[in-house]
């Protein structure tokens, strides 16, 4: 075979097998296989010194134009196999964004904010105002404006959390400051509910924390009855347990004040 018929082979033969290549790695070998240092088309070029001195240069010029249509078909195969390459990955990798996400698990109050909540709307539904104050209070507001003087049980230090030396900043025991600084800053009538949280050196057990919640409600107004204080907390409890919910009042005799627990 002449050196012509074996450079148009080289030349058929690699561009049947570009088309059929399916991967850069059958490329690039390939590409050893024909061009390389011990490739076929390397083998046809080390023959050119056989020829004469008029076929030399023809057959020369030939050679590396067939080098360069090889090497630009090799190049373009390469790119053509890098872009599916690339394509497949990002078909593989990609977001549908019409997709629906999913669904994000919402949390569940807590029984005692529920409750909470709920009585605050029992209570603005009968027209009190909710108040909120300090849970780092001052001894005046929650003792000696409220007519609890020094030395009374509630204010040691057995059951207070104190901050000083001189016992004037606590943890408030009691929302009842509310009501001292709810008649500090307006005049009656006055219909206000002081929720809260309150402290005291209480050891945990089944009916004790340290931590607590606390419920208090005034009311100052002109023509204010026991019976007031009786349909509020008939009403509070109808609409927390239901309407066949039966409530007992009971008078509570206790000259020693020993009984404030119950």
């Amino acid at each position: 075979m002449s050196v012509v018929d074996t450079l148009s082979d080289i030349k058929r033969r690699v561009e049947e097998e570009l088309q059929a290549l399916d991967g850069s790695a059958a490329l690039e070998n390939l590409r050893v296989r024909v061009l390389g240092k011990k490739g076929e088309l390397t083998a046809v070029l080390k023959q050119m010194g056989k020829l004469s001195a008029e076929e030399r240069p023809v057959m020369g010029q030939m050679a590396n134009a067939v080098r360069a249509k090889l090497e630009d078909a090799l190049e373009k195969r390469r790119a053509a196999l890098d872009a599916a390459a690339l394509e497949s990955k990002l078909e593989a990798e990609a977001v549908d964004v019409t997709i629906p996400g999913k669904t994000v698990e919402m949390g569940h109050q807590h029984p005692m904010n529920r409750v909470l909540q709920e009585v605050k709307e029992i209570f603005i539904g009968m027209g009190y105002q909710i108040v909120d104050g300090p849970e780092i209070e001052e001894a005046a507001y929650n003792f000696t404006k409220l007519n609890i003087e020094e030395g009374h049980p509630s204010r040691d230090r057995s059951d207070t959390f104190y901050f000083d030396d001189d016992d004037s900043v606590l943890l408030r025991t009691q929302t009842s400051p509310m009501q001292i600084r709810v008649m500090e800053q307006q005049k009656p009538p006055i219909r206000m509910l002081a929720p809260g949280r309150v402290f005291r050196k209480d050891e945990a057990d089944a009916t004790h924390s340290p931590m607590f919640h606390q419920i208090e409600g005034l009311v100052v107004d002109e023509g204010i009855t026991m019976g007031d204080l009786k349909g509020a907390l008939e009403t509070l409890i109808k609409r927390l347990y239901g309407e066949d919910a039966v409530v007992r009042f009971r008078p509570w005799d206790d000259p020693d004040g020993e009984g404030d627990e119950e």
